[in-house]
């Protein structure tokens, strides 16, 4: 997909407040400082419509960017990032659950890992959440430029069998600094809609 039209269209924080386009919305879903927001922008191919920093833990509202009149990203707060108070990770824990598990034009979510690490317990969890409520994932392993390709399958690998993925929930080497994976990406989320 060639993406001329993008609008951070809101950030919603309860049902009332979602967007009522009905387009097919796709969650992005990652721990905090896994380069969702650079995933974000080189999807979009926008500077900084996804607002990078070196901080994780920025995002707290889910934000809604409208794309080409088609379709949501919808990206939710990153989770296991440890500076935030337990009560903060509950309410964004209940904000997203409420998300995920009840809307209606929610089509996939895209779980964002990085390529270079065994998926954490939290990545795991995140992942058995979606099988749990029947949400198809999307994997996105990222970071690919940061490891030699001849040992992108071997760590594709590491990442299908430490999340336990189903056969069919594809997974995607990416890379936000070359531009890795871009085209394959949108080709899955088009074939979704």
């Amino acid at each position: 997909m060639k993406v001329h039209n993008v609008e951070m269209v809101m950030s919603a924080v309860r049902p009332e407040q979602y967007p009522d386009d009905g387009f097919p919305e796709f969650a992005l879903a990652g721990r905090s400082n896994v380069g969702k927001s650079s995933f974000i922008n080189k999807m979009l191919a926008r500077k900084n419509i996804a607002r990078t920093s070196s901080k994780p833990g920025k995002t707290q509202t889910l934000n809604f960017y409208k794309i080409e009149e088609q379709l949501f990203f919808v990206d939710v707060p990153g989770y296991g990032y440890a500076r935030v108070s337990k009560t903060e990770k509950e309410k964004w824990g209940g904000m997203i659950e409420q998300y995920l598990t009840g809307r209606e034009p929610l089509v996939a979510a895209i779980q964002i890992v990085d390529i270079r690490h065994v998926p954490s317990a939290d990545d795991i969890n995140m992942y058995n959440f979606f099988v749990h409520y029947n949400i198809p994932a999307i994997v996105i392993a990222t970071k690919a430029d940061k490891i030699p390709k001849g040992k992108w399958e071997k760590h594709k690998k590491i990442v299908r069998e430490s999340l336990n993925m189903l056969g069919d929930d594809p997974l995607f080497v990416f890379s936000s600094e070359k531009g890795i994976g871009v085209e394959a990406v949108w080709a899955e989320i088009e074939s979704r809609m």
